[in-house]
């Protein structure tokens, strides 16, 4: 029999605990991912059924599987104590280095549309950049917590836990998957900043990186092609520009109520990956720009969720909590604004799924388990009955 401790309490064994803290959800977090999720399905089915002519529902059994393993994943992590995840943080960021090899070498990582992102696990492809992201937030928690001082007023101290994310950059890149990089080290930064690292350094490192990510942009052909594309989407309609083209035309066609669901024309050949990175402009044809914010809206709630969740543990001075409410938030938050913004032409063409709505099995099972290591977080927090005070009168209502 396992033994729960809670503040301020004696020891509890697992059936006390569960006993006496019932299980607290965040019903608005649960909504807003089962309406992206749910919305997901319908539109990978939309936009992939004229793919297959020998099995029209191919992309979307495929799908609900994976749905139906991230709710089972999910199901699982959020029964997990999140002591497991501080204990084991950085076994599982050098455990997503050693996939992150394994996928370059030849024979071992499968190659699709000139990336070799995915290991073959016969029923699926496993994306070990996706476990990745999330063992950096767990690994980088970790790490603000075990050395909040030096964070705050050492340059070493800031510098430690990104020359690890570098190294899982440089790997990532070799794949390649730029995009992925640029949301891990953007996650990390968030939250090196909500910890406290100062002003100089960011300002210092950001230049540093900004030089660093142009010179990459430049010395790469493809990648300065989808540059030249992204601004000037015209003038390579037969090149980089031709994705972002036919997105624009999708997204022009809906107007605010859009064409009619399984109505898009844009998703019959005229735009590659329809139901995979630009899933987004065949919702903004169909369902038009009320599709679209309803999109926007679900992603927003989910960042403003898990940052009050983490300001909760925050007041509880739990701040391994905090931190991976922060980070989780934060990165779903970014991978879904950039996949939006190269959908509508306001960033280059990059390969990142829209969490939970894409087509593809590692995203979707490892986007779920964030969402349930955060929705154990609020169930932790929400569990500890904190002395009455002003300030937490005052937070009570919304968190």
């Amino acid at each position: 029999m396992t033994i729960v401790w809670t503040a301020g309490s004696r020891p509890q064994s697992s059936e006390e605990s569960k006993s006496n803290n019932p299980i607290k959800m965040d019903y608005w977090l649960i909504g807003a991912v089962t309406i992206l999720v749910a919305m997901g399905l319908v539109m990978v089915a939309s936009a992939s059924l004229h793919i297959n002519a020998s099995n029209s529902w191919y992309y979307f059994n495929r799908q609900l599987f994976f749905v139906v393993i991230g709710g089972l994943s999910g199901y699982v992590v959020f029964h997990l104590e999140l002591d497991f995840w501080r204990r084991n943080g950085i076994f599982l960021f050098l455990f997503g280095l050693v996939l992150l090899v394994v996928v370059l070498i030849p024979g071992v990582g499968k190659e699709i549309n000139g990336s070799t992102r995915w290991i073959s696990l016969v029923v699926f492809n496993i994306q070990p950049s996706e476990l990745m992201k999330l063992f950096v937030v767990i690994y980088v928690a970790g790490y603000l917590c075990r050395h909040a001082q030096e964070v705050c007023k050492s340059c070493v101290g800031f510098l430690r836990p990104i020359a690890l994310i570098i190294l899982t950059g440089i790997l990532l890149i070799c794949e390649p998957d730029f995009g992925s990089f640029v949301v891990v080290l953007t996650t990390v930064l968030c939250m090196m900043f909500l910890a406290g690292a100062q002003l100089k350094q960011y300002i210092a490192f950001i230049l540093i990186a900004m030089i660093a990510l142009a010179l990459l942009v430049y010395i790469e052909p493809y990648r300065f092609e989808r540059l030249l594309a992204f601004l000037n989407p015209q003038e390579s309609a037969n090149k980089g520009g031709y994705q972002l083209l036919q997105s624009l035309i999708a997204l022009s066609r809906g107007e605010l109520f859009g064409v009619g669901l399984g109505n898009s024309v844009q998703k019959l050949f005229y735009l590659p990956e329809a139901h995979t990175d630009f899933l987004l402009a065949v919702i903004g044809e169909e369902l038009g720009l009320i599709g679209v914010y309803t999109v926007i809206l679900c992603y927003l709630i989910i960042l403003f969720r898990s940052f009050q969740i983490g300001w909760r543990a925050e007041l509880l001075e739990n701040r391994f909590f905090a931190y991976i409410a922060y980070g989780l938030g934060i990165l779903l938050t970014i991978e879904a604004f950039i996949n939006i913004g190269v959908n509508m032409g306001v960033l280059p063409t990059k390969g990142l799924a829209l969490p939970f709505m894409s087509y593809g099995g590692s995203s979707l099972i490892v986007s779920c388990v964030m969402i349930a290591i955060i929705l154990r977080i609020h169930h932790e927090v929400m569990s500890v009955k904190k002395p009455k005070s002003k300030r937490s009168r005052r937070w009570a209502p919304v968190l």
